[in-house]
């Protein structure tokens, strides 16, 4: 999914964001921001992809500041409230394929423009998919042997797990988390705080630090287990931003929650709506 318009607003808003996580120095802040912006400015354009732009921002922000990791408050705290979350919505989920499915789509509610206690709010309620491909999901699940699982956010193992323990019975499942800080986006480092590291058995990551994928930066081991994956399960906006660029070949299934405009508008349904989507 190529840039919009409207994609440079959210990148900007992105950039202090970041910076402003990043150092508590004002002086610093506003000539990261700055420097932030003139990168924006430099490598905007209709013909790239929102995640390439999105990890030059966070290199230039993190270089500048000296700071691997500027979103990790916020990653605890997701974690946490993920954690309790989880354990008091479970039960109301675990009801077959679609229940778990939804439960996993919850997750993906987690949304670093957003206040924490709106997302706590959101996950309580329950959901329904726009596209609701669901019954396909299921189908090609049961027939598969490989499944790679693509991570998103902090916090959302504790919602990918009972999904992950329903598809261990059909094929062997790869979690896979991003290598370095990036964002709120899931590491090592997090699944290990969540201690969930050993219930998922195969962990791997993209090899990268950037939000979605970036095959030019990805691993060559990453890019093995893609190309041999018989479904690519895909969490998160930024996943399938770059995913859908690739010719659809009927092995890459989306579940995310849509946050923003465009990639609402991409997928043709209204703003915040949840997608099940096998292409």
């Amino acid at each position: 999914m190529k840039l919009s318009p409207n994609c440079y607003d959210c990148l900007k808003r992105l950039i202090v964001q970041a910076a402003s996580m990043a150092t508590n120095d004002v002086v610093e802040r506003e000539c990261v921001i700055k420097e932030g912006i003139n990168i924006l400015d430099t490598h905007f354009s209709q013909d790239q992809i929102s995640i390439i732009v999105a990890t030059k921002l966070h290199d230039a922000i993190k270089s500048r500041t000296k700071n691997p990791d500027p979103y990790r408050a916020m990653k605890d705290t997701e974690i946490a409230v993920a954690r309790m979350l989880s354990h008091e919505l479970k039960n109301n989920h675990n009801h077959g394929f679609t229940g778990l499915l939804r439960f996993a789509a919850m997750g993906n509610a987690i949304d670093f423009f957003r206040p924490i206690e709106l997302v706590k709010q959101e996950m309580r309620q329950s959901i329904s998919f726009a596209i609701d491909m669901s019954a396909e999901f299921e189908t090609r699940l049961k027939s598969a042997g490989d499944i790679l699982y693509l991570a998103d956010n902090a916090g959302e193992a504790f919602f990918d797990l009972p999904l992950v323990r329903w598809m261990k019975q059909y094929a062997r499942v790869t979690y896979v988390v991003k290598s370095a800080p990036v964002q709120n986006d899931i590491t090592v480092e997090e699944l290990n705080i969540s201690g969930l590291t050993a219930e998922f058995d195969n962990v791997m990551t993209t090899g990268t630090a950037t939000p979605g994928i970036d095959f030019a930066q990805a691993s060559a081991e990453f890019k093995r287990h893609f190309a041999a994956a018989d479904i690519v399960f895909a969490k998160g906006m930024g996943y399938y931003e770059a995913l859908s660029e690739l010719p659809s070949d009927g092995r890459i299934l989306y579940c995310l929650k849509a946050k923003c405009q465009p990639v609402s508008d991409s997928l043709n349904v209204p703003l915040h709506s949840y997608v099940a989507l096998l292409q």
